[in-house]
């Protein structure tokens, strides 16, 4: 098991948009945009449930996650492990999110009778450049 060192954190912790890829049942990889954040040494990120991601996750728990630094594209984070779906606190983590990347108290894209899941990441491996 890997662990994050602070510079990787820190890029994690900045709102800048991640990539993440799912195993879909056939095998192939299936990459999405997300907003993502730290709880002490795990990657959360949020969906909602019947996405693609909740669904190959429940599937098949392996998930990776990526950020780079728009500003030094030798500045990155690389994360893979398996994905723990967590329907508690759902709600608050994607409204933390909200106020992270769009300044916003709450999640303004709620669809009607959405139930949102987070996506617990706790890293196996960990691929971090500081940059240059």
């Amino acid at each position: 098991m890997s662990k994050l060192t602070d510079g990787a954190k820190d890029l994690l912790n900045r709102p800048l948009h991640a990539w993440v890829t799912t195993v879909r049942p056939d095998g192939s990889l299936q990459s999405t945009v997300v907003w993502v954040t730290v709880d002490g040494d795990d990657v959360l990120f949020n969906t909602a449930v019947g996405r693609a991601k909740e669904k190959n996750l429940r599937a098949d728990p392996r998930v990776s996650i990526s950020v780079l630094d728009p500003e030094d594209r030798y500045h990155f984070v690389s994360v893979s492990g398996n994905g723990v779906l967590e329907l508690d606190g759902a709600d608050e983590v994607i409204d933390r999110l909200a106020k992270k990347y769009l300044g916003k108290d709450s999640y303004p894209f709620r669809q009607e009778g959405e139930q949102r899941v987070t996506v617990r990441v706790t890293p196996e491996h960990v691929i971090y450049s500081p940059g240059g």
